[in-house]
């Protein structure tokens, strides 16, 4: 029987541990600060912001939000990010995208203090992944390889495709991948043959925005599913949006060993990895270990 990999519970479960890991720096007086900075007025990423908020503040984590205008300035964005680069009370900065299209996301970026980049997507975060030194893994690949692990156990060995070259998601889940010595393709839109290639694999990461593009003939009998995409599709009976992953699931749940529903499966994995790269943040700026708490995750 195919297993449905509950990513809510799972996030729920590590998060519940990243409040424990913070129990145990406020002894020292230490609380973790995450500094989120929103610009205009997306309804979506306001949702996203708020809820990163709330779940802040459940782990222990202090939480600062910056709400700006749709018209600030490129400069003004940079001036805050400077300023909060020296804050002490904050250990992590996030700048929620998009951002208006008159500001430059890489340059707002790469204005974030690396030691305080827990988004992961600093260039020195994804040069740290890329040969293999600590640092800050983006939140979303790092989401899916703790849904791997907790699956599988031991990936060594395995045969991994990930279909998406972004350097948000498909590029640092391939590193991921390899660090736990599988053995990893990169498929994208040229890939010739990408239904007989996926076949092979013993695990698919799909990460590539589009609705339902991985069909069920597709997957090797007994993989494991990673569904990353979210995408909105008509409307339900009661009038939301329908949300649907780039994998079809009705059609993959049959065939595969494991699988990532959508809703309920990568998403809530992302936020919570983004309250644990916090935590690291506040160890490391004080020369401190993050408490050992972790091994059934990372």
């Amino acid at each position: 029987m195919t297993e449905i990999i509950d990513g809510k519970q799972i996030a729920a479960e590590f998060k519940e541990t990243i409040a424990e890991a913070v129990s145990e720096l406020t002894i020292n007086q230490i609380q973790p600060g995450l500094a989120v900075v929103l610009v205009g007025d997306d309804p979506a990423s306001d949702v996203y912001v708020r809820n990163k908020g709330i779940a802040t503040k459940k782990v222990g984590m202090q939480s600062f939000e910056y709400r700006l205008s749709e018209d600030t300035s490129e400069q003004a964005l940079v001036d805050l990010i400077r300023d909060l680069n020296e804050d002490d009370a904050v250990d992590g900065i996030l700048v929620q995208s998009p951002v208006p299209d008159h500001i430059n996301y890489e340059t707002i970026v790469e204005t974030i203090d690396p030691a305080k980049d827990v988004d992961g997507f600093h260039p020195v975060s994804a040069g740290n992944l890329l040969i293999g030194m600590d640092g800050f893994v983006a939140c979303t690949p790092l989401g899916c390889s703790i849904l791997l692990k907790r699956t599988l156990g031991n990936l060594s060995g395995k045969n991994a495709m990930v279909i998406g070259r972004s350097t948000i998601v498909g590029k640092p889940m391939a590193m991921l991948l390899l660090q736990q010595h599988c053995t990893v393709t990169i498929a994208h839109s040229r890939t010739q043959d990408l239904a007989q290639q996926c076949a092979r694999a013993d695990i698919v990461v799909a990460a590539v925005g589009r609705a339902e593009m991985v069909k069920g003939d597709w997957i090797k009998p007994g993989a494991t599913v990673i569904d990353v995409g979210i995408n909105r599709i008509g409307t339900t009976e009661s009038g939301k949006a329908k949300l649907v992953g780039d994998v079809a699931f009705e059609e993959a749940k049959n065939v595969a060993g494991a699988i990532t529903p959508v809703p309920g499966g990568v998403g809530p994995m992302t936020i919570a990895c983004l309250l644990f790269n916090t935590l690291k943040a506040a160890c490391a700026r004080r020369g401190m270990a993050v408490p050992d708490l972790f091994s059934d995750y990372l």
